[in-house]
């Protein structure tokens, strides 16, 4: 297991102005986030200051991701790839620019988001959720999971991971939202509209080795 970043290019990215967000006369943060948790039209497509604000695809975004995924991890030919929390999939459509022979599966829980996702995809992506995923052991490959995770209640999130690790061979590797301080961690409050797990990355890490979780992980901070 190790901490290896492919997340931040993007990340840093966007600029937020943390008291805005918290005190917006239209859209408060209790407001957003109780709109944001339902993951339908709003949190993906709604107001900007509720989530996302229009998430399309933009040509190359998720590429240089996927690229960085590809060239780290010494995956087949014709890998299985499973995107948990694969939204629009958006990263697994530019996984087969890097890796054209990939078999790419993505699985979420937002209908809205698989019903609206890449057409050119969308028959390799389902509804349903990271506590009960629909494979066998070890059947992929690789095994990803992008800001999802710190989205789960304890109970949700220990069955999360285990089962990350169980469909997983080797390879595998998770982003979550973190806090290295209490500056980072009030900013992460005052953002956040979706988060449940407020974990320092010690307290993932006492949740990966309690998982038994084995692949790689980065944290996103509110800086």
């Amino acid at each position: 297991m190790a901490e290896i970043d492919f997340m931040s290019v993007l990340h840093k990215s966007t600029k937020r102005d943390y008291l805005a967000r918290v005190n917006d006369p239209e859209y408060p943060k209790a407001k957003a986030a109780a709109l944001a948790k339902k993951f339908d039209f709003d949190y993906w497509d709604g107001d900007r200051r509720i989530c996302y604000g229009g998430y399309r695809y933009m040509e190359g975004r998720w590429e240089k991701v996927a690229r960085a995924i590809a060239e780290h991890y010494q995956l087949p030919p014709n890998p299985k790839i499973l995107d948990i929390g694969c939204g629009k999939g958006f990263l697994l459509y530019d996984f087969l620019k890097v890796i054209p022979d990939a078999e790419v599966q993505g699985i979420d829980i937002s209908p809205y988001a698989i019903a609206n996702s890449k057409e050119e995809i969308r028959d390799r992506l389902q509804v349903g959720s990271a506590t009960l995923l629909p494979w066998p052991d070890n059947h992929f490959d690789l095994v990803i999971s992008i800001t999802t995770l710190h989205n789960l209640h304890s109970f949700e999130l220990d069955l999360a991971l285990r089962e990350m690790e169980r469909v997983g061979k080797t390879n595998k590797y998770l982003c979550v939202e973190s806090y290295r301080n209490e500056n980072e961690k009030a900013n992460l409050l005052y953002w956040q509209v979706t988060c449940e797990a407020f974990n320092s990355p010690k307290a993932w890490q006492w949740w990966f080795d309690q998982t038994g979780y084995s692949g790689d992980h980065s944290y996103i901070y509110f800086e």
